[in-house]
């Protein structure tokens, strides 16, 4: 390599390494944000955080630790899926669903959630039934010792694992965030200590798909859906002012 060579590859060297270091902060960044969309999700989904509860973006920036722009595109994110409600001169909150948006969902949930169990049936085996049965009985045991929360969650995930498990990525991520927005429905007009359904109905639509019945697996689901739905107690709550640093201070 000739001295004139070598000024120039170690000028090329230290680009190529700044780029590098560019790109797993940017990296880390990505990951970071990720977990605190998650984290906030998740507290919506689980009721930490209540419907109509303000979400302040310097507040929620200090709980963790990063710029009020970073809050803000999680936010935009989370209303994007309606889990959040942006208001100008408001700020965000957490989205108050009416009865109507209600009824909607549920419908929604009728439509796609029941037409997938002839595809769920068909594609069921024992290890599949095993799992399913697993996640049905940690739903139970949280919500026989009083973890409210944790069992709204858990129904959430079997419903949206059922979903999965029919093949269709794309209805399955729809699902998904028709129970995110369910576990809203049931903050604002459910009832405590009751998920809307009988706690065994998960067993029996397990039973009806591992003997590949797939028709009564819908007819199932459609009865489990309507049993939660009717469930529900149309009666409007006061906002609340959430304390983010208990919530996500942990």
């Amino acid at each position: 390599m000739s001295d004139a060579q070598a000024p120039e590859n170690r000028r090329a060297s230290a680009k190529v390494g700044k780029e590098s270091k560019e790109g797993k902060d940017s990296k880390e960044g990505d990951e970071r944000h990720e977990a605190i969309y998650r984290a906030v999700s998740d507290a919506i989904v689980e009721q930490r955080l209540k419907p109509g509860a303000r979400l302040r973006e310097d507040a929620l920036a200090e709980v963790f630790g990063i710029s009020r722009t970073g809050i803000r595109k999680i936010l935009q994110r989370l209303a994007l899926e309606q889990l959040v409600t942006l208001t100008p001169r408001r700020g965000a909150s957490v989205t108050r669903p009416t009865a109507d948006e209600a009824k909607d969902v549920f419908d929604a949930r009728q439509l796609i959630e029941c037409g997938l169990m002839p595809d769920v049936a068909r594609r069921m085996g024992e290890k599949e039934a095993a799992e399913l049965r697993e996640m049905a009985r940690r739903e139970r045991q949280a919500l026989r010792s009083g973890q409210q929360s944790v069992a709204i969650r858990l129904s959430a995930d079997f419903h949206v694992r059922l979903a999965q498990l029919s093949g269709n990525a794309t209805l399955a991520e729809f699902v998904e965030r028709l129970c995110s927005r369910s576990s809203l429905i049931l903050a604002v007009y459910g009832h405590r200590g009751h998920l809307g359904c009988e706690s065994h109905d998960h067993d029996d639509l397990i039973g009806y798909l591992e003997a590949g019945n797939g028709e009564r697996a819908k007819a199932f689901m459609s009865r489990h859906l309507k049993a939660i739905e009717a469930s529900l107690s149309m009666v409007e709550e006061e906002e609340n002012v959430p304390d983010l640093q208990q919530i996500f201070g942990g």
